[in-house]
């Protein structure tokens, strides 16, 4: 827990701006949705009906700043390296502390992320290729469509990490138990059946390069509701930028156990 908390020290300080993949390895990181209350209802059946890209961890109610369940004394409106800040259907600044701009309205919600189970296949000695060059996991807008959910609808969006055949079978293996966070992935090779063109061009994070033999395997994201936001056109909306995450104190191990615990 030393490790999380001490992290979210750090950014909280302004000491740690980067992507936290790779950072406070074994802890559960989180996917941040800031929205007025007036919108919170359709976010939440917008997960519940999208469970792959938005695996919900905790929702916390109307003006509150502390995630009480993933980390107890935290502060999401400083506790994220960067966040992005959605107007009316544009994505208009990315800044590192949000208290300004915080209502009594605001329902946050935390969503698992892929980088949660980057230790067990590092454990596993697979290479995890953006860990290894120190940058952000690409990642790329598809033509899946999500199911809408009220003001809320749009394209899913996958994370992608290259493994040649076998280890992508064991990948897939490794991630297929860990539900919360994304899971086993959606797709593997062809990304054109997918809708992406050019796997050098991510629409969000860094490119990472594809050796000989190595298939592109491709996860659902938790950036997806991103693209939702900019079609639900809300007057104020909040987010972690891509890669800068929610880092919480829950060990990757006990996410089986985590939801059932009453706190």
């Amino acid at each position: 827990m030393q490790a999380a908390q001490d992290l979210r020290s750090r950014i909280r300080a302004g000491d740690f701006g980067r992507p936290t993949a790779g950072q406070a390895p074994g802890f559960v990181q989180a996917n941040l949705v800031v929205v007025p209350q007036s919108a919170a209802f359709d976010f939440l059946l917008y997960c519940q009906r999208n469970q792959k890209p938005c695996p919900l961890l905790e929702v916390v109610e109307a003006g509150q700043v502390e995630a009480r369940r993933l980390a107890p004394g935290s502060d999401l409106r400083r506790d994220v390296p960067r966040y992005r800040i959605f107007r009316d259907g544009k994505m208009v600044e990315e800044r590192t502390d949000v208290s300004d701009l915080w209502r009594d309205d605001f329902v946050s919600f935390l969503l698992g992320c892929s980088f949660s189970f980057e230790k067990p296949l590092l454990d596993a000695g697979l290479e995890v290729r953006h860990v290894t060059r120190g940058s952000n996991v690409p990642m790329y807008r598809t033509t899946i469509p999500t199911r809408p959910a009220g003001v809320f609808s749009g394209p899913l969006v996958v994370s992608m990490r290259p493994f040649p055949p076998e280890a992508a079978i064991q990948a897939a293996l490794i991630t297929g138990k860990f539900p919360e966070v994304h899971g086993a992935p959606i797709h593997q090779g062809a990304p054109e059946a997918i809708g992406i063109a050019d796997l050098s061009r991510p629409d969000y994070g860094d490119a990472v390069p594809i050796h000989a033999g190595e298939l592109p395997v491709f996860w659902a994201c938790g950036v997806t509701p991103q693209e939702a936001l900019l079609r639900a056109k809300l007057p104020l909306a909040i987010t972690h930028a891509p890669g800068h995450m929610f880092v919480s104190d829950v060990r990757e191990e006990d996410l089986p156990f985590f939801h059932n615990r009453v706190r």
